[in-house]
């Protein structure tokens, strides 16, 4: 897999202001949550045979933000992330394979001090120069993950049955790089 032209290989830095690292999880069966974590860094070390590519990120679990006070406190407690003991969700790719128009990035996401493996449907968005003469790409990506395999076990049993959130966790990225300096 070669680049597109208008592509340069090297180390491209995560735009932290106009990505989103987002979650969808079905709250007590009936509704989905929505949210996201705020601060974030990344890396996509582009090369010029894609397959070669990496990307690492480390994101900082206190930036968890639901749009709720008192479950954004829950969430960053030691029910689920626990952010003083684990302050850091990261992530490190180990391959990346073409997909007809999109690509399967795989590699390894630690959540809590474990860590699964991972693959990220991802699609390549194109490349601009803003106004301000910065090169940028955009990535969207997404998965699903199991919160139990991360050991983000907190649950309560509802009255009618089932459980309050659901074990499934849909993460969803919408990122843009900036280019490495000329």
């Amino acid at each position: 897999m070669a680049l597109p032209a208008d592509v340069t290989t090297g180390t491209w830095t995560l735009d932290n202001s106009h990505s989103e690292i987002a979650f969808t999880v079905r709250h007590a069966g009936i509704s989905k949550v929505r949210g996201q974590f705020k601060d974030a860094a990344a890396t996509l070390d582009l090369a010029a045979n894609v397959a070669d590519s990496k990307v690492s990120a480390i994101i900082q679990t206190a930036s968890f933000d639901s749009g709720d006070v008192n479950r954004d406190g829950h969430v960053r407690g030691e029910d689920f992330f626990d952010v003083e003991t684990f302050p850091e969700i990261s992530f490190v790719s180990n391959g990346l394979v073409a997909k007809g128009n999109s690509y399967e990035l795989t590699g390894d996401l630690t959540i809590k001090g474990v860590t699964r493996p991972v693959a990220l449907e991802t699609e390549f968005n194109g490349v601009a120069v803003d106004p301000f003469g910065m090169t940028r790409a955009g990535v969207s990506a997404e998965t699903i993950i199991s919160r139990k395999d991360f050991g983000l076990t907190w649950n309560a049993v509802l009255e009618a049955g089932g459980v309050l959130v659901s074990d499934k966790v849909a993460i969803n990225l919408e990122l843009a790089f900036i280019a490495p300096a000329a």
